[in-house]
């Protein structure tokens, strides 16, 4: 209609997620695959959202050495670097200097393990960082990361047909993923041969919230 010709229609509540694929990966990725790998043949790992898998115990990836004191470093590099364009875009004052309680595990899926949904409700920030897709050829073989709408009615009801709830990320060696932890996510059943080789990690805002 000529009257509605100069309504807006805006996009409120977004999701902030930043993803970054790190130049160093492929030797750094060296390091943590062969610290990860012999954590797991040492330790029995925990039972978490994983679904068969192992999981490493939480902290700062200490069993890792230089390689996982770096990599530590570069999730607090991409936390900072979200929150900065955050407060960018939403607030005309930037953020005073933030203090950040930082912890991180990492993730062996064989073929046939996953990861359920679920959220990580007691941080502000959550990630993951990928060392092996696992894929036998193609990073398409490789099981993806699921981020879902953290507003089930919003693709339930409103426009099904135009509005995904899922988005998937397709997992690369180096590629760091950080994201809302109030988003629910979760990884299919690996189908790779190789072990698919991750490590997440939790970032929280103190005081909290």
């Amino acid at each position: 209609m000529d009257q509605l010709r100069n309504a807006q229609l805006g996009n409120f509540f977004a999701t902030s997620v930043l993803e970054h694929v790190w130049a160093d990966a492929a030797p750094l990725n060296e390091g943590l695959r062969q610290s990860i790998l012999e954590q797991a043949r040492l330790c029995p790992g925990e039972q978490r959202s994983n679904t068969g898998g192992w999981h490493s115990a939480t902290g700062l990836l200490e069993f890792c050495g230089s390689a996982g004191e770096q990599l530590v470093s570069y999730m607090r590099a991409m936390t900072r670097e979200a929150t900065r364009r955050l407060y960018a875009e939403f607030s005309e004052v930037p953020p005073d200097t933030l203090r950040w309680t930082l912890s991180a595990w990492a993730n062996v899926n064989q073929a046939g393990d996953s990861n359920t949904m679920h959220t990580h409700p007691g941080a502000t920030w959550s990630g993951v960082y990928y060392v092996d897709h696992g894929a036998d050829s193609s990073a398409d073989d490789a099981a993806a990361l699921h981020l879902s709408d953290p507003c089930p009615p919003r693709t339930n009801i409103f426009f099904p047909e135009l509005l995904s709830a899922t988005v998937r990320i397709k997992p690369e060696p180096g590629l760091m993923v950080l994201f809302p932890s109030y988003v629910p996510h979760a990884v299919p059943p690996h189908r790779g041969t190789r072990p698919r080789i991750s490590i997440a990690f939790n970032v929280r805002k103190e005081p909290f919230p």
